[in-house]
This record gives C-alpha cells, sequence and structure tokens, in this order.
C-alpha cells in the first residue's frame, strides 16, 4: 500500500468539508483559506484551491463578493450560502458518523491485541 497516497486521497475527501468549516462566520479570501488550511497542517495549493471553490459556487454552496484591496485590485471573498449552511450541518453529521465508526475500530483494534 502507497501511505502517501492513501494520506493525499483521505485529504481530497475532506477538503470541501474543511473549505466550508473555514467559511461557517466569516468571508474569506483565497490567500486566507489557503493560510487557515496550512495552520490547520493541510496544506492546499492555490490550483487546487480555485477549480473547488468555483465547483461549490456552481452547487449553490458557496457566494462572493468583490472588496476593495489596499494592496492592489479588488479581492474576491466567498462565503457560505443558506444552502452551503444547510449542507455542513450534515457534513457534520456524517463526519461524527465516520469518526465515530474509526473510534469504534481502532478501540476494538487495541483490545485484541
Amino acid at each position: 500500500m502507497n501511505v502517501d497516497n492513501a494520506k493525499s486521497q483521505m485529504r481530497k475527501g475532506m477538503l470541501e468539508y474543511c473549505i466550508m468549516l473555514l467559511l461557517r462566520d466569516q468571508t474569506c479570501y483565497v490567500s486566507d483559506i489557503i493560510q487557515q488550511l496550512k495552520e490547520a497542517e493541510l496544506i492546499v495549493m492555490e490550483g487546487t484551491l480555485y477549480p473547488l471553490l468555483t465547483r461549490l459556487k456552481n452547487d449553490g454552496l458557496l457566494s462572493y463578493e468583490w472588496k476593495e484591496s489596499t494592496q492592489g485590485p479588488p479581492r474576491k471573498y466567498y462565503m457560505l450560502t443558506n444552502q452551503g449552511q444547510i449542507v455542513l450541518l450534515q457534513l457534520d453529521e456524517a463526519w461524527g458518523e465516520i469518526e465515530n465508526t474509526v473510534k469504534l475500530l481502532r478501540v476494538k483494534k487495541i483490545e485484541n491485541n
């Protein structure tokens, strides 16, 4: 098994959820999203992030607004839509179920050793 590939697939699978968590209570510029993900030890490149943001926007989960910048042209700030808030609640539930399953399996392995 290629562990690095497995880790990469796990990260990809939760990236949309993590972005939505970041946008839950605030609007963010792309570089802010990248920085916050980096601080959470989830490294994402702009080339990966932009298509994902576009897909979430096209799905009606995100919207954006242009804000003036003190350093250069206006910037696009992303936020969750009402539909995005609903989907985030559903993803929170799904994450809790996944987390519980993994915990149960890890504890079972420890008890069997």
